[in-house]
């Protein structure tokens, strides 16, 4: 394992924005910069060892600046959406930002993905920390907020995701990492030929704006059913409630292109999985390889809490109280055959 480099990325408003680059000895690089704690690159070999970045994004920080495809971004305080961007907390209304039609989503008009974190890299070379710490009030949010986001890659090929929060007053939280992939290569195309497994007997059936219906539905007879490996086929952005959750971190997902043989495979210790393929690409964005992202371009697979689940009961809670600390891992592991 080589020590992590660091090198400038440009800059916002006049403070400087890093680029951390985390390599390991089978020949997979990934680039995380300060700003968003953003995964700009990872680069795998394929089963002949040719290797590409199976990540969208774009070469120059003023791309992720002005775009919001929430390319590669550490998503907070909240992933996914809050129903009429407001909840309740110990009796108190809290009414956040309304960014997604009459919705709160992922944070915010100003959410994680657009602040400058601060950055380190972590002992031993193999990573990177980024901390950050959010104002009580912020978009809407109760409490200061310190988050700690970990990014390590292994010589086993696995970038390890931690996640770690503390609150000075109760509040609600849900971060998740929302890279999209594509494993023939970024702008190569879609990824609907790409093949998907996640193990889970359920989902969550959202209505026109996204909003879950509050039941939780069997996936057996439905398009949601993945639990065995299929094309990705079609527009998804649903949650999937994953089997087998209890805090621990247990495999979820595996995705595969059948060109390549490049693999992705997902373990997690949150409940949820949101799975997105990139429905709103529209070919508006050119990327790194000078290509557009068209319809489909990526996917994501958001590891998470269930979508309004501080207006949800019923739902794992995110709350979050002074004296606990959130914790969620999530591992990418990345693959090839040939």
């Amino acid at each position: 394992m080589s020590a992590a480099r660091r090198e400038p990325f440009g800059a916002v408003d006049g403070i400087a924005v890093e680029q951390f680059i985390l390599a390991n000895s089978n020949g997979i690089e990934v680039r995380a910069i300060s700003y968003g704690g953003i995964i700009t690159s990872i680069v795998t070999p394929d089963q002949d060892g040719v290797i590409a970045d199976i990540v969208l994004g774009f070469d120059k920080l003023d791309g992720y600046v002005a775009s919001d495809p929430y390319f590669g971004a550490i998503i907070g305080r909240y992933a996914n959406r809050i129903a009429n961007a407001r909840f309740m907390v110990e009796g108190v209304e809290h009414h956040l930002a309304a960014n997604d039609g009459r919705h709160h989503l992922h944070g915010g008009a100003a959410g994680f993905d657009k602040m400058i974190w601060q950055a380190a890299a972590l002992p031993g070379g193999s990573g990177v920390a980024f901390d950050y710490e959010s104002a009580d009030g912020q978009e809407g949010y109760p409490g200061t907020l310190r988050v700690r986001v970990r990014y390590q890659l292994t010589d086993a090929n696995e970038l390890i995701v931690d996640y770690q929060a503390t609150t000075d007053k109760t509040t609600h939280v849900n971060l998740t990492q929302h890279s999209y992939f594509n494993l023939a290569g970024e702008g190569s195309g879609d990824v609907l030929d790409h093949r998907l497994t996640i193990a889970a007997d359920r989902y969550l059936p959202v209505d026109a704006t996204l909003i879950p219906l509050g039941a939780i539905a069997p996936v057996a007879g439905t398009p949601f059913d993945f639990r065995t490996s299929r094309a990705i086929g079609g527009a998804y952005d649903h949650n999937f409630v994953l089997n087998n959750w209890s805090g621990a971190i247990r495999h979820v997902a595996r995705a595969s292109e059948p060109a390549s043989n490049r693999t992705l495979d997902v373990a997690t210790s949150a409940p949820g999985l949101q799975f997105y393929a990139g429905n709103s690409l529209n070919g508006r964005l050119i990327g790194k390889s000078g290509r557009t992202y068209g319809p489909h371009g990526g996917f994501c697979l958001e590891t998470q809490h269930y979508p309004d689940s501080p207006n949800r009961p019923e739902f794992p809670t995110t709350l979050l109280s002074p004296g606990e600390v959130y914790q969620s891992t999530t591992i990418f592991t990345f693959g090839w055959s040939g």
